[in-house]
């Protein structure tokens, strides 16, 4: 190979960008290497070597075209060199002339999906069938297109900031990603901007890093904010892919509102009987921040007779002041209750706030209402004694009541038409006759019409108003010789204290057969009738306990 020869090689390697010279295979190894590095001084003469042109495709041409020439310096054109390619696509991608020794593509070819291809090529005498050269291995490179749009990785993009943060505060870093060749010009170098979300924020173009860029942003005016931001592969130059993305940016509180009550005055109204515990009314102190810097604390001041009847409690799920009953009440004592009520946060922050903002301040007016409260009697239970032959009219007794309302309210008998009662006074009469035989007990129960009620026990006392009598019909018979004819037992409804004496005699104004007599058995009283010769004659009197029984 003469020098002239070599140096156009060299010069046609060196105008080819990315072009590989795999080997120059000839007696001094070295040179060649120098050769292909594209050294214009050569320490010795080449005798022999592989001649190369180029060995590059660009990607996506769908056109079959040479991409290089393999060629042997011994080859004189008379075809007597045989070039055959083998390696990574040889025979489907990539075919060699046999004669020409050059390199055709046969379809279209991806450098996202395979950036080079590794070869090996040999000329072979045709005559002699030997090597005209060593086997040699080189690469063709896929040659870069832009042809693939930048993508953002890791959507959707969703963060969150303190409010009323800086100006420069970062939100996050995006990131964009493009499978075109970083190395080959600028189609996979990217730049970002900002199409949605100005003047609130901006985002630094070769990093996709997102920051505030307006102060003193408030969440209680705006939560959430979207911003759409753009990415351009190229440096954003025409001609170039582009894809965006929206990122979401809440804004998170911090305690930078105090409670503020929205009326000065809150007016309630609770019966006077009203249970301890019962909840009177509610107030609501206005916070405009969320959660924890949201909760706060209720306290009442006592009244002005510092009775603290009423307490306050946080209801924790509404934050509202929940007033509770804490003593009974009595209106015809108190009317009204005036106190103060305070809201206090629980978490004040000073960064945004003074200690005394954290706080406010109102006043509750608690009216007392009056119920109709039933009468409360001066005895629980009253116990009164009537005989029984008390006319109609007669006063058995007054029931007596107190009622602390201001108007009264009658009362009234539920009982039986035995007795009857003044609304007015209480004054209980007899309404009927009474019989103790009949019913020796009455039960009444006076009430007014709020249900308050008292019993009232009635005892009838017994008079001496029934006849003894036999206790029943007695129709004895004798024996011959019999003494005892029969037991004789008497009745009387009458129930006197010192219990019945009964007198049995005979009846003076019968015929009486002498024959017959009665002895007195008073122990169990009772009388026998026996066989006497002599009548035995026993006088009585009668009263309340001693009868005549004949």
């Amino acid at each position: 190979m003469s020098t002239p020869s070599v140096l156009a090689v060299v010069t046609v390697f060196s105008m080819i960008p990315g072009g590989v010279l795999s080997d120059m295979r000839g007696t001094q190894g070295l040179e060649a290497q120098q050769l292909a590095q594209g050294s214009t001084h050569l320490h010795r003469r080449l005798k022999r070597g592989w001649i190369w042109k180029q060995l590059f495709v660009p990607e996506e041409d769908p056109t079959p075209r040479v991409i290089g020439q393999l060629k042997s310096d011994s080859d004189r054109g008379e075809f007597t060199i045989k070039y055959i390619l083998s390696g990574e696509g040889a025979g489907d991608v990539f075919v060699i002339d046999e004669y020409s020794g050059e390199i055709r593509t046969l379809k279209k070819l991806d450098r996202e999906e395979k950036a080079f291809y590794v070869l090996r090529a040999q000329a072979i005498n045709r005559r002699s069938n030997e090597p005209e050269e060593p086997e040699s291995e080189f690469i063709i490179k896929v040659q870069d297109i832009n042809d693939n749009v930048p993508q953002f990785q890791n959507e959707p993009y969703v963060f969150s900031i303190p409010e009323m943060c800086p100006v420069g505060t970062t939100v996050a870093q995006v990131t964009a990603t493009d499978a075109d060749d970083p190395m080959f010009g600028n189609n996979a170098k990217l730049i970002y901007s900002i199409l949605q979300g100005e003047p609130y924020f901006s985002v630094e173009p070769k990093t996709g890093t997102i920051v505030t860029s307006w102060p003193d942003m408030d969440r209680e005016a705006r939560e959430q904010h979207l911003v759409v931001l753009q990415v351009k592969d190229m440096l954003g130059l025409s001609g170039g892919y582009s894809s965006s993305t929206t990122v979401t940016v809440s804004l998170a509180d911090v305690n930078d509102n105090g409670p503020t009550f929205q009326h000065h005055l809150y007016t309630f109204a609770v019966p006077e009987n009203a249970a301890v515990g019962a909840e009177v009314g509610r107030i609501m102190a206005e916070d405009g921040d969320v959660g924890i810097n949201a909760k706060m604390t209720y306290s009442l001041e006592d009244d002005l007779e510092k009775t603290s009847t009423f307490i306050i409690k946080t209801d924790p799920g509404t934050q509202e002041g929940v007033v509770l009953l804490d003593k009974p009440l009595d209106y015809e004592s108190k009317r009204r209750f005036v106190m103060a009520a305070e809201a206090v946060n629980d978490h004040p922050d000073t960064r945004f706030l003074d200690l005394d903002e954290f706080r406010d301040r109102t006043t509750l007016k608690i009216v007392v209402e009056d119920v109709d409260e039933p009468p409360v009697f001066l005895s629980p239970v009253y116990e009164w004694k009537v005989p029984e032959n008390a006319a109609v009219g007669t006063v058995v007794g007054s029931v007596g009541a107190r009622d602390t309302d201001t108007i009264n309210n009658p009362v009234r008998s539920d009982s039986t038409k035995a007795f009857k009662i003044d609304p007015n006074n209480g004054t209980i009469t007899v309404a009927r006759g009474l019989d103790r035989e009949a019913a020796s007990w009455h039960n009444v129960t006076v009430e007014n019409h709020l249900s308050s009620s008292v019993v009232v026990f009635i005892k009838v006392l017994d008079i001496n108003d029934n006849v003894p009598r036999l206790a029943r019909d007695y129709r004895p018979y004798i024996c011959e010789g019999t003494q005892l004819i029969q037991l004789l037992s008497a009745v009387d409804p009458d129930d006197p204290a010192e219990g019945h004496h009964f007198y049995f005699s005979m009846v003076p104004e019968k015929h009486i057969n002498p024959n017959f007599t009665i002895r007195d058995n008073q122990e169990q009283l009772h009388w026998f009738c026996v066989m006497a010769k002599k009548k035995k004659k026993k006088n009585s009197t009668s009263s309340n306990n001693t009868k005549e029984l004949q």
